[in-house]
């Protein structure tokens, strides 16, 4: 059984103005939850141990294994378009970092355990629902292919946090490639130091973008990357509904991964309006806006880098501005590719969008489910038979639905692919399952009643979540009318 962790600390070797050394606050009953033992495998840890005393004191906060240098990490951001200079880890620590069994630098993150000098007046704890959410959304999601944080195991501390109620605490670990952030950048452009945007775009760039070390201008090369990641990222979002509810430029990670799963949501009927987060009054995060603001953010992370960008400030904000510019094109080529996909389309045809956007128009229009629909339009022949039922049965309307299906197939008979090929190809990307609102809700309710059945059968149906289940599986099943989530929450 392994008894240490190979830690290898780069982002605490930075100087202390980039964090500050902290000890979270011991609680007194850790208890399992769960351990992702894929995870644990694939950064090289045991899960045995984690799962043993030794693990869980590490798991709660209680004790690290030698090597370990917990910090919380400063960064600002704009929230809801408001700029504040300092925000930083108000409840969670970067335990430290390891290599992984391919060589890839991870770290490992508590989420909840404590208050740290960026709390801002708040408890630093985390509840059990949130932690479930994150544990379950963030575990789907790497299911689905969509870069994003993972969890690598999750315990309850034996004690009681105040939210609307007293409700059980928890602490989630939580695996990323960084947890630098737009933010990150926000904070030392924010005080003027040059000199700390310079150690931090070095960093980042041997961390997660080498090839733009041997770029003509690194800094802009950076930015660039950025810019690609984050638009195939959102355009990978829409393909499976996601809304992620607190699109904040500190809730974007310059490694082009998913974060922060609070007030987040899977559409049932699709809807571009479509807005869950309690805290999102007036739809700046609605599902349609994502790419636009990841543009914005971007275009925070583009000022921030402008000391390093060039010279003057009149050449570097000419050549950002031509990379942020181009994000409008990269995220449609990206989106494009998601939805020709979706629809079983293997080559590029200038009609795909406009036949992809009339079907999600129709979707729009008679509140069809998002994942239903494209899953029962993953199975139908190039033909029109009996199959054809399942689909038009998402419609409330079925002869508009029957003739974009007309056209669909018009636009299939030119498609080389056989139909079974193109079938797999498309259940391949085309859920039967999502994490939908009701399911984690029910979990939670369970959980915090003491019952954490429904949270891991949830959990692990969601490994496989592109795999055919049987007709009328609950987990398939849109919610009843008294089953509808209509609001999401963070977890402060």
């Amino acid at each position: 059984m392994l008894n240490t962790i190979a830690f290898d600390n780069s982002y605490a070797r930075l100087p202390d103005r980039f964090h500050a050394p902290w000890s979270p606050a011991p609680v007194p009953g850790p208890r399992l939850i769960r351990i992702n033992t894929d995870l644990a495998t694939e950064l090289g840890l045991d899960a045995d141990w984690l799962a043993s005393g030794p693990g869980l004191a590490m798991l709660a906060g209680n004790a690290f294994p030698a090597g370990a240098k917990p910090i919380a990490q400063a960064y600002a951001g704009h929230q809801f378009g408001n700029f504040v200079p300092q925000l930083g880890d108000g409840r969670a620590l970067l335990v430290g970092e390891v290599i992984d069994r391919i060589g890839k630098r991870r770290d490992i993150q508590l989420k909840g355990s404590g208050p740290t000098p960026w709390s801002r007046s708040g408890d630093g704890r985390a509840a059990l629902g949130p932690v479930l959410r994150e544990y379950i959304v963030s575990e789907a999601m790497h299911a689905f292919g969509i870069p994003t944080t993972r969890a690598l195991g999750a315990v309850m501390t034996g004690t009681m946090v105040i939210r609307e109620a007293r409700v059980p605490g928890a602490v989630l670990a939580r695996v990323a490639s960084s947890h630098v952030r737009v933010g990150t950048f926000q904070y030392f452009y924010a005080r003027k130091d040059v000199e700390a945007l310079r150690l931090l775009c070095d960093h980042v760039i041997d961390r997660h973008w080498p090839d733009a070390r041997a770029a003509e201008n690194p800094a802009l090369a950076l930015l660039e990357a950025v810019i690609a990641a984050q638009a195939d990222l959102i355009a990978r979002w829409l393909g499976v509904g996601f809304i992620h509810g607190v699109m904040n430029t500190d809730n974007m990670l310059i490694s082009g991964e998913t974060i922060d799963y609070g007030p987040c949501a899977f559409m049932d009927a699709y809807h571009p309006n479509t807005v869950y987060s309690s805290i999102d009054q007036f739809g700046r995060y609605a599902f349609a806006n994502q790419a636009p603001i990841a543009q914005w953010n971007l275009a925070q992370l583009a000022q921030s880098l402008l000391p390093l960008i060039a010279e003057t400030q009149e050449a570097a904000v000419g050549l950002a501005q031509g990379a942020i510019e181009r994000f409008p094109d990269l995220f449609t080529t990206a989106y494009e590719r998601v939805l020709r996909a979706k629809l079983g389309l293997h080559f590029s045809d200038d009609g795909d969008l406009a036949l992809a956007q009339d079907l999600l128009t129709l979707m729009a229009e008679q509140s069809a489910d998002m994942t239903n629909t494209f899953r029962a339009l993953s199975s139908l022949a190039r033909e029109p038979n009996d199959g054809d039922a399942a689909f038009l049965g998402e419609f409330a309307q079925a002869t508009p639905v029957a003739d974009w299906l007309a056209r669909w197939r018009l636009r299939l008979a030119r498609e080389a692919l056989a139909d079974d090929a193109r079938i797999a190809s498309m259940k391949g990307v085309n859920p039967t399952i999502v994490p939908r609102n009701h399911r984690i809700e029910q979990a939670i309710v369970a959980a915090n009643s003491g019952d954490l059945a429904a949270f891991h059968a949830l959990t692990e149906a969601l490994q496989q979540p592109f795999a055919d289940r049987l007709a009328g599986d609950r987990l398939t099943l849109p919610p009843k009318p008294d089953e509808v989530v209509h609001q999401t929450f963070c977890g402060t």
